[in-house]
């Protein structure tokens, strides 16, 4: 499979809530880079992560582009995420609820037909103008 058609898959997987799914489609040691955080490896703590965020928001990747490198060894996607703010997130703006709609930026390191690396960015200062 491309790393094209594994984006795809793995953000097929997000819309539908389908966490093991995604986590399926990480090698053991994924490197996670949280945006404006720290980064995280392994697939269990990516997918403590998905539940993390699950439990504070309700999220959907929509005009989803995903690119690929020649060789296939790194791709990356850029979407428009909808939300809705649902459980006060710490350090963060008290959730009521409210929703929201940011572009993201998501690069990825592929490695024998799985993601290795998730690096995810987008404007955090425009979330917290949009739920503020």
């Amino acid at each position: 499979m491309s790393g094209a058609e594994l984006l795809r898959r793995y953000y097929a997987a997000f819309n539908a809530g389908d966490w093991d799914g995604m986590a399926a489609l990480l090698t053991e040691d994924v490197a996670h880079d949280v945006n404006q955080g720290g980064r995280e490896t392994g697939r269990a703590a990516f997918r403590a992560f998905l539940d993390r965020m699950a439990h504070h928001y309700a999220e959907r990747v929509e005009d989803l582009v995903v690119m690929e490198s020649a060789d296939g060894a790194r791709a990356a996607a850029e979407f428009t995420i909808h939300g809705r703010y649902l459980v006060t997130d710490s350090g963060l703006p008290e959730a009521r609820g409210q929703t929201y709609a940011l572009p993201v930026g998501a690069f990825f390191e592929i490695a024998g037909g799985k993601i290795a690396r998730v690096t995810n960015f987008y404007n955090l200062k425009e979330w917290i103008a949009q739920v503020g």
